[in-house]
């Protein structure tokens, strides 16, 4: 009996992964080579300074940790938090919370700032926090994919260096298909996922530390929570050490996933990315617009919805058919995979989204006239 049977063709408007372009999954069944090989550390350069493009950041320490994007926000807060250090943490869904989660089980002494789900952070209340707190670290989500929230950074980020705290922003949705500039805003750390905007499968995290980062991590007292995630360790292996920057052997980097990354990166620098951000807000814009006669309100406020994850409440034919009913019936029906609710919204909201190669007004039609034909 096959253990790979065939699998159904979905349209992926959930919250990630998005779908692949073919040319992802052509250069993911390139032949195999070794993780020390020269071709492959040369990939694995080019795929860094790709990486630099699109955080908006010349940081030596951007790499793609061979996990996914909680691995990203392990690597940032196991690194730069110490047991018994202070961090003052933004929470207005599940990415935040889980943020304050990892902190507290790296030893930290948390604080938390809330804010109502389907809203931004106030940067007053949070400015608040650090000056009450003076931490060590500042962080909080860039995009709330458990909401389609987009937060500002700059206020946030900005009251942080004034308090000489480093900060740690979450991209995982935002990367690609919104403006990411991690230097400008003066973010110390800066994780994201490949499955998002970029397009690519799951696998990978993209991750991005400052030179105060780094420095940061080598003046640490104790050892970093994680062997596998901590920053000095895995220098030796996508920077090299000693004389002529020999690579050293870490772990086995993930061959394949790599090749994908590359071969989306390609495509999100061949489109430029003022093209890829317009592209993503003009899908946005029109989802919103076409849901609305059929009775689908957005969560969340104009000026801070983000375009590539757009959280709507759900209409009295939708709740009434329970909206899980509706849900399966467009995946198994259609093959289009919307994603439901989390937390306090479960049961309320859809989360649909338009990253990367599905941000096209075609898949918004689809979508919109398959609903139609759903409810009715």
């Amino acid at each position: 009996m096959s253990i790979l049977r065939p699998l159904p063709e979905r349209l992926l408007l959930g919250p990630g992964p998005s779908n692949a372009h073919p040319s992802v999954l052509e250069a993911m069944s390139r032949p195999l080579v070794g993780h020390l090989d020269p071709a492959f550390i040369g990939l694995l350069e080019r795929v860094k300074d790709g990486l630099r493009t699109v955080f908006g950041t010349a940081n030596a320490m951007t790499l793609p940790i061979s996990a996914t994007g909680s691995a990203g926000m392990e690597s940032a807060l196991v690194n730069l938090l110490e047991p018994g250090e202070d961090v003052v943490i933004g929470v207005n869904g599940v990415f935040g919370g889980r943020m304050a989660e990892v902190a507290r089980r790296a030893g930290a002494r948390v604080t938390t700032v809330e804010a109502t789900w389907g809203t931004a952070l106030a940067p007053d209340a949070m400015a608040d926090a650090i000056g009450r707190v003076h931490p060590k670290v500042v962080a909080f989500v860039h995009a709330e994919t458990s909401t389609g929230v987009c937060q500002p950074v700059e206020a946030i980020a900005g009251a942080a260096r004034e308090a000489g705290a480093m900060v740690v922003l979450d991209c995982v949705t935002s990367l690609s298909g919104r403006p990411v500039e991690l230097d400008r805003w003066g973010v110390d750390a800066a994780y994201s996922g490949t499955q998002k905007c970029l397009s690519c499968p799951p696998g990978l995290s993209p991750v991005s530390f400052s030179d105060r980062a780094i420095e940061t991590v080598k003046a640490r007292k104790t050892p970093v929570q994680s062997w596998f995630l901590d920053l000095s360790l895995l220098a030796g292996y996508y920077q090299g050490s000693g004389e002529g920057g020999q690579r050293v052997y870490h772990h086995t980097a993930p061959i394949t996933a790599t090749y994908g990354l590359a071969a989306g990166l390609d495509r999100v620098l061949e489109e430029g990315l003022p093209a890829r951000f317009a592209r993503h807000a003009d899908a946005g814009a029109r989802l919103v617009e076409a849901l609305a006669p059929l009775g689908f309100e957005p969560l969340v406020a104009e000026a801070n919805r983000l375009p590539m994850l757009t959280s709507v409440r759900l209409p009295a034919k939708v709740t009434e058919r329970g909206e899980a009913k509706v849900r399966g019936q467009l995946l198994e029906d259609f093959g289009i995979e919307v994603g439901a609710g989390l937390g306090p919204l479960a049961g309320e909201i859809w989360r649909i989204g338009l990253m990367g190669e599905n941000a096209r007004p075609e898949i918004v039609d689809r979508l919109v006239d398959t609903l139609r034909r759903v409810l009715g």
